[in-house]
């Protein structure tokens, strides 16, 4: 096998290892990206249930000392 031969087999290995690494960081991100929707979405229905609990408040609570007082 020639100089040339081998320079482009170990080209062709280098460039097998990129699309994969390539395809594997694809997959992470893409992991990542659903996760974040997933989160930003019960965010905002925590953020929901939170401003309907503060609707209903009527009167602020009493402060009140703890019962072990």
């Amino acid at each position: 096998m020639s100089d040339q031969e081998s320079n482009i087999t170990k080209l062709e290995e280098e460039l097998a290892h990129v699309i994969l690494a390539n395809e594997e960081l694809s997959n992470e991100l893409i992991h990542c990206f659903n996760r974040i929707e997933q989160l930003e979405r019960r965010v905002a229905m925590l953020e929901s249930r939170f401003s309907s609990l503060e609707d209903n408040i009527d009167a602020p609570l009493p402060n009140e000392k703890p019962p072990h007082w």
